[in-house]
C-alpha cells in the first residue's frame, strides 16, 4: 500500500523540489524526515527511487503554511536533503527554493491574489529570516513567463523579487561572529561572515588557486577540497557552529578579483560539491563582505560608489546581482538587501510514499 501526498514540484532560482503544505505532512519531526528521505529517494547515489535528483540543488524540499505571526503571511520551512545521506537538514536557509514560495501558496489557494502584483511576507523558519516576496500575478494568476534571465536558469522567466529585511546572524550569534572581520585560522586568513547564510571567505591565491578554476576541476581536487573542509571545520569552531562535519554549513568560497566585468570573482563549496552558480544568501553574504571595511574582499572587490550599491557577485555560470543599501549614519552596516530571482512550477499532483511511513 502507498499514501498519496499532494505536491507541486516547483523549481526555484537555480534549485528546485517538491513543495508541501505543512498540513499534509506528519506532525512530528521525525515522521515528516522520514516521509521526505522517502519522496526523495535518499540515501542513495542516484536517488533512483524517488523525486531527487542525485545532487544538493536538486535535493530540496520547501513546506509551507499560513502564518500566526503578526504581519506575516506565510511560514516557510526548508528541508536540505542529500542523495547519499540519511538527513535532512532543516537549519540553514535557501533564497532560491524562497523564490517558489508565493507561487506556491498562490497556486495552492492559501493566500489570495493581490492584483497585478502580489507582495506577501514570509518568515523563514530556519532562522527566523523575514522578507517581502513579490511575485506577477496579472489576470488573478501567477505568471511564469517573463523577460527575466537569471544565470544557471535557461530561457526567460517573470521576475519575482525579494527585499530581505533583516539577515545579519541568520545562523551564527551576529553579522561577523568571531568578532572580526579577518581572522588567520588553520594557517589561511578568512573572513567569516553570516548575513543570511553562514559562510567563510578565502583568497584563492592563499590555497595555491586562481578562483577562476571550472567546477569539474575543482570537484576532482581532492586535495583542495581535503583542505578546504580541514579548515571548514575549524571555522565552524570559530564561530560559535560546533562540529560541523555533519553540517552544511559554513559554506567555503574561494574569492578572486573580477575577470568579467562584476565585483568579485567567487567558486563556492557547498559545502563539499562546488556549486555551478552561488546560493542566493551566499550571494548576499559574499556582497555583504565586499563593503565591510578589513574583510579579505578587501583589495580584492571592485565597488561602486554611494550608499546603494549594486554588488555584482561573478561565479561559474554567470554572475549574481546583489542591491545593498548602508545605513547613512554608519556606512559598515547593510540595512536592506535585495536581488531578483524567478522560479516555475513543473509539475503538479501527488507524490506516493510507503503508508508504514505515516
Amino acid at each position: 500500500m502507498q499514501k498519496p501526498i499532494p505536491a507541486l514540484f516547483m523549481r526555484g532560482g537555480t534549485s528546485r523540489g517538491p513543495f508541501f503544505l505543512e498540513s499534509d505532512l506528519p506532525l512530528d519531526g521525525a515522521g515528516r524526515d522520514r516521509v521526505l528521505l522517502a519522496v526523495m529517494g535518499s540515501p542513495d547515489p542516484r536517488q533512483i527511487d524517488g523525486l531527487g535528483g542525485a545532487h544538493p540543488l536538486t535535493s530540496k524540499v520547501g513546506i509551507v503554511r499560513r502564518s500566526a505571526v503578526p504581519g506575516v503571511d506565510l511560514d516557510f520551512l526548508f528541508a536540505q536533503l542529500q542523495p547519499d545521506k540519511d538527513t535532512v537538514d532543516t537549519t540553514p536557509n535557501c533564497g532560491n527554493m524562497l523564490a517558489a514560495v508565493v507561487p506556491f501558496a498562490l497556486e495552492r489557494g492559501i493566500v489570495p491574489v493581490q492584483g497585478e502584483t502580489t507582495t506577501l511576507r514570509v518568515l523563514t523558519l530556519n532562522t527566523d529570516m523575514q522578507c517581502d516576496i513579490t511575485v506577477q500575478t496579472p489576470g488573478g494568476r501567477v505568471s511564469y513567463e517573463g523577460e527575466a534571465r537569471i544565470d544557471g536558469v535557461p530561457g526567460t522567466s517573470a521576475p519575482i523579487s525579494i527585499d530581505f529585511l533583516d539577515t545579519a546572524g541568520s545562523v551564527c550569534s551576529s553579522l561577523l561572529p568571531t568578532g572580526n572581520a579577518r581572522d588567520t585560522i588553520d594557517g589561511i586568513e578568512v573572513t567569516c561572515i553570516d548575513n543570511g547564510m553562514p559562510l567563510v571567505l578565502l583568497r584563492a591565491g592563499d590555497v595555491g588557486r586562481s578562483g577562476y578554476e571550472d567546477v569539474a576541476e575543482l570537484n576532482a581536487d581532492t586535495e583542495l577540497k581535503a583542505r578546504i573542509e580541514r579548515l571548514r571545520i575549524a571555522c565552524g569552531h570559530a564561530m560559535g557552529l560546533g562540529d560541523v562535519s555533519s553540517k552544511n554549513y559554513p559554506k567555503m568560497t574561494l574569492i578572486a578579483a573580477p575577470r568579467r566585468g562584476g565585483s568579485l570573482a567567487t567558486r563556492s563549496f557547498i559545502p563539499h560539491v562546488c556549486h555551478d552558480a552561488i546560493g542566493v544568501l551566499a550571494a548576499v553574504t559574499v556582497a555583504t563582505a565586499c563593503v565591510l571595511p578589513g574583510t579579505v574582499a578587501e583589495g580584492q572587490a571592485v565597488m561602486p560608489e554611494g550608499a546603494v550599491k549594486t554588488v555584482s557577485v561573478e561565479h561559474p555560470t554567470g554572475e549574481f546581482s546583489v542591491e545593498l543599501e548602508l545605513d547613512p549614519l554608519d556606512p559598515h552596516k547593510v540595512v536592506r538587501a535585495a536581488l531578483l530571482r524567478t522560479a516555475r512550477l513543473i509539475m503538479r499532483g501527488e507524490v506516493m510514499v510507503p503508508s508504514s511511513l505515516f
